[in-house]
């Protein structure tokens, strides 16, 4: 085998070993044996026009639960908040990030524009003489 051959066949397989090892590195999932506490209640503040409330959720910090306080935030049309929350599967508990929604419900109000009269006030064609 020619050294040049050699070198890209080296090159390759470095490359496809990197490839390798990080994808799998994405698909690291972590199971958690100890169950959040109960929510905090939190009273939902008044919220501008055009924002939603995500509320408080329990997020893990090393090997402890920490609250993080809920919030607002722009909203998006055609779409609602689905809050974070933790799901039980079998013996371990799985964190389920909050995350848009496509709202099946959701139809879309066009504004409505308002139609220019041909006619002036007077009801004559804008343009046109009075005829007397």
């Amino acid at each position: 085998m020619k050294p040049e051959n050699r070198i890209a066949t080296l090159l390759l397989s470095v490359v496809a070993a990197a490839a390798l090892s990080t994808s799998a590195l994405a698909q690291v999932s972590v199971r958690i044996m100890l169950a959040p506490p109960a929510p905090v209640y939190e009273a939902q503040p008044v919220i501008a026009p055009g924002y939603v409330w995500a509320p408080g959720y329990w997020a893990l910090n090393g090997d402890r639960h920490v609250w993080m306080h809920g919030r607002s935030m722009l909203q998006r049309d055609g779409y609602r908040w689905e809050a974070d929350r933790w799901d039980q599967r079998g013996d371990a508990y799985v964190r389920q990030v909050g995350h848009w929604e496509r709202d099946p419900g959701y139809q879309a109000v066009k504004p409505h524009k308002e139609k220019k009269s041909k006619h002036n006030d007077n009801g004559n064609r804008k343009g046109g003489k009075d005829k007397d």
